[in-house]
C-alpha cells in the first residue's frame, strides 16, 4: 500500500509542480503589464523629491505615466475578458440527484472509498466517453451552457458520463469504469491546480473572443500566453491523470479490465446505430426517442455476430447501470435528442417537422420514406435532363412514368438520352447519363440543404449535400459539432437512389416491405427475409452500364421493372 501512495504523491507532485509553470507565466504577464506603472511611480516620487529636476525629466514623466495608464488599461480589459469568458462547455443532459439517487450514491461511495471529493454534479453526454468537466466559468458569469447545471466557483467540478454506458453495462462495471474518474476530483480540488485551469481555460476562451471583429489583439495575446505554458499546461494535466489512475488501482481493478472490454464493444456498437440508423432518421426530420435503448438491440447482434464477442450476452441477466435512473425512459430521449444536435445539427425542441419516432413505427415512417423521396427525386432528375421515352414505347405506357424500367434503361445507355440538350444551369456538361444524373442530383442536394440553412439563419454551409431524404422546412439550431460522415461523390448519391427505386419496386409490385437491422439500418425485406445481396448489382449498373446483374436478381423476386411505383 505504501508503494501505491507514493506512486501517487509522486504524479501529484509533478501536477502541482506544472501548475506553479503555468502560473508563473500568469505573474511573469502581470509583472510585464505593471513594469511602465512601476517606472512611472518611481519618476513621480522623484520629481515630487525634486531629485529629477528640468523640463526634459518631467516631459518623459508625463509619458511614462500616459503610457503605464495605456497598459494597465490593456491590461484590465484583457484580465476581464479572461476572466469572465466563459470556455466551451459540452452540451450534456443534466442529471438532477432526485433523478438518479442511487448513481449519486454510488459515485459518493467511489468517492469516499477512494478520499477524495464527489463530483458537484453528474450530467451525461450522448457518446462513450466519461470525464470530469470543471464549470466554474459558467457560474461566475451567472448562466449556465445549454445543458449544463451551474456549479459555485471552488466546487468540485461535474461528471460526465457516456450515456450509452448506463444502458449497456451492467452496475459493476459502471462503477469500475468510473473509479479513475471520480478520483481525478482528488488532484482537481489542489488550489494550485484549480487556479492554473482556470487560467489556462480562460486564455482559451479569450482566444475565441479575440475572433471577433476588432478584438483580434485580445486573442493574438491569449494565443501567445497559451504557446508559453502549453507543455507545462500538457504535463500538467498527465500528472493528474496518472495520479487518478494510481488511486483507483485497488477499486475493482480485476472488472475493470473485462469493463474496459465492454468499453470498446459499446463505441463500435454505438457508432453503427448512429451513422447506420439514426442518420437516416434524422435526414428525414425524425429522430429516434430512444437510442440508448437501441443501443442495447445493437450491441447484441454485434455480439452473436462477432465471435470475439461471444459470451458478452449471458451479462444481460445482471442489473444494468439504467436501473440507477429513476426515469430511465425520459432521459433516455432527453440524451436522444442531444445527439442529434451533436451530431446532425437538429433543432433543440420537438417541432412539426422534426419529431420522435419509436423503433417499431422506424420501417414504415422513417426507412419506406426514405426510399420514396429518394425515388422522387431520382425521377425529378430524368424529368429535368429531358430524358426521353425508349424507342417502341407508346407514349402512355407505364415506362413513361416513375418506374424502375425508365431507370434502368437509362443507366444502361439503351434507347434513352436527352430529348433536348436542356437541364439545370449547374447540371455538368458531359454525355455520360450517370455523370449527368450524379451532378443533377448533388446539386439538387445543394440547393435544399441551403434552403434549409437559409431558412434557419445559419448561413449556407450548415449543411452537407452528401445526406439522402427529404430536406424540409424543419431547419437547425446549430451546425453538426461532430458531423457523422463525409460528403460523398456523386456517383455514391446516385448508387444510393437507384437502391431506393429498387426498394419501392420492391415493395410495390414483389410483396416487399421496410425492415431496420440495428447495425446496417434500412434493408429490405422480402417474404420475410432480408435481401442483401443487391448492392453489387446496382454498383454494376450505375458504374458499368450493366444491367443485366440487377435484372436477373429482380426477376428472381419477382419484381416488375415497368410497374409504377408510389412516391412521395
Amino acid at each position: 500500500m505504501s508503494g501505491t501512495v507514493s506512486t501517487i504523491e509522486v504524479g501529484a507532485q509533478s501536477a502541482r509542480s506544472r501548475a506553479l509553470a503555468v502560473l508563473r507565466v500568469r505573474s511573469r504577464a502581470m509583472a510585464a503589464a505593471l513594469l511602465p506603472a512601476a517606472f512611472a511611480v518611481v519618476l513621480v516620487a522623484a520629481r515630487a523629491t525634486g531629485r529629477l529636476a528640468g523640463e526634459s525629466w518631467a516631459t518623459t514623466t508625463l509619458v511614462v505615466s500616459c503610457v503605464a495608464a495605456l497598459v494597465l488599461l490593456v491590461a484590465g480589459v484583457f484580465g476581464a475578458v479572461v476572466l469572465r469568458a466563459a470556455p466551451a462547455v459540452t452540451p450534456t443532459v443534466p442529471l438532477a440527484e432526485a433523478a438518479a439517487p442511487d448513481l449519486y450514491r454510488l459515485v459518493r461511495d467511489l468517492a469516499d472509498r477512494m478520499n477524495v471529493p464527489a463530483p458537484s454534479a453528474i450530467a451525461l453526454t450522448p457518446d462513450c466517453d466519461s470525464w470530469l468537466e470543471d464549470r466554474t466559468h459558467a457560474a461566475h458569469r451567472g448562466r449556465g451552457t445549454a445543458g449544463a447545471p451551474e456549479s459555485a466557483p471552488g466546487a468540485a467540478p461535474v461528471l460526465v458520463i457516456g450515456s450509452p454506458f448506463l444502458w449497456w453495462m451492467r452496475v459493476a462495471e459502471l462503477r469500475a469504469v468510473l473509479a479513475p474518474v471520480v478520483a481525478g476530483t482528488g488532484p482537481s480540488a489542489h488550489p494550485d491546480i484549480a487556479d492554473a485551469r482556470r487560467f489556462v481555460r480562460g486564455l482559451d476562451a479569450a482566444a475565441d473572443v479575440g475572433n471577433r471583429p476588432g478584438l483580434g489583439w485580445i486573442g493574438h495575446t491569449a494565443r501567445l500566453l497559451l504557446r508559453l505554458c502549453r507543455t507545462d499546461a500538457a504535463e500538467m494535466e498527465r500528472g493528474v491523470a496518472a495520479a487518478a489512475s494510481d488511486r483507483a488501482q485497488d477499486v475493482d481493478y480485476g472488472l475493470r479490465i473485462v469493463a474496459q472490454e465492454q468499453v470498446g464493444l459499446a463505441y463500435a456498437g454505438w457508432d453503427r446505430l448512429l451513422t447506420r440508423v439514426a442518420l437516416p432518421a434524422w435526414r428525414m426530420g425524425r429522430w429516434p426517442a430512444h437510442l440508448d435503448t437501441g443501443v442495447v438491440s445493437a450491441l447484441t447482434e454485434l455480439s452473436r455476430r462477432d465471435r470475439l464477442a461471444e459470451g458478452f450476452t449471458s451479462r444481460l441477466a445482471e442489473r444494468p447501470a439504467c436501473d440507477l435512473l429513476e426515469q430511465p425512459g425520459a432521459v433516455d430521449e432527453a440524451a436522444s435528442l442531444l445527439a442529434a444536435r451533436l451530431f446532425h445539427g437538429g433543432p433543440a425542441e420537438v417541432g412539426p417537422d422534426w419529431s420522435p419516432v419509436d423503433w417499431a413505427a422506424y420501417p414504415e415512417e422513417v426507412v419506406d420514406r426514405k426510399w420514396r423521396t429518394e425515388a422522387a427525386r431520382l425521377h425529378r432528375a430524368l424529368d429535368a435532363l429531358a430524358v426521353a421515352v425508349p424507342e417502341g414505347v407508346p407514349a402512355g405506357d407505364a415506362t413513361a412514368g416513375p418506374t424502375l424500367e425508365r431507370v434502368l434503361r437509362h443507366l444502361a445507355g439503351t434507347g434513352t438520352g436527352p430529348a433536348d440538350a436542356q437541364g439545370p444551369a449547374d447540371a455538368p456538361d458531359a454525355p455520360d447519363a450517370p455523370d449527368a444524373l450524379a451532378g443533377w442530383l448533388s446539386g439538387d442536394l445543394a440547393r435544399e440543404e441551403r434552403a434549409v440553412a437559409e431558412r434557419a439563419g445559419v448561413g449556407a454551409g450548415a449543411g452537407s449535400a452528401s445526406g439522402s431524404g427529404s430536406a424540409t422546412a424543419r431547419g437547425v439550431d446549430t451546425v453538426p459539432l461532430f458531423p457523422l460522415q463525409a460528403p460523398r461523390s456523386g456517383r455514391d448519391l446516385l448508387a444510393d437512389h437507384v437502391m431506393a427505386m429498387v426498394c419501392c419496386a420492391a415493395v410495390d409490385s414483389a410483396g416487399g416491405a421496410p425492415g431496420m437491422d440495428w447495425l446496417d439500418g434500412p434493408v429490405l425485406l422480402v417474404a420475410g427475409a432480408r435481401c442483401a445481396d443487391l448492392a453489387l448489382p446496382v454498383l454494376a449498373l450505375v458504374e458499368d452500364g450493366d444491367p443485366a446483374p440487377l435484372r436477373d436478381r429482380l426477376a428472381e423476386l419477382g419484381v416488375r421493372p415497368e410497374k409504377p411505383v408510389r412516391l412521395v
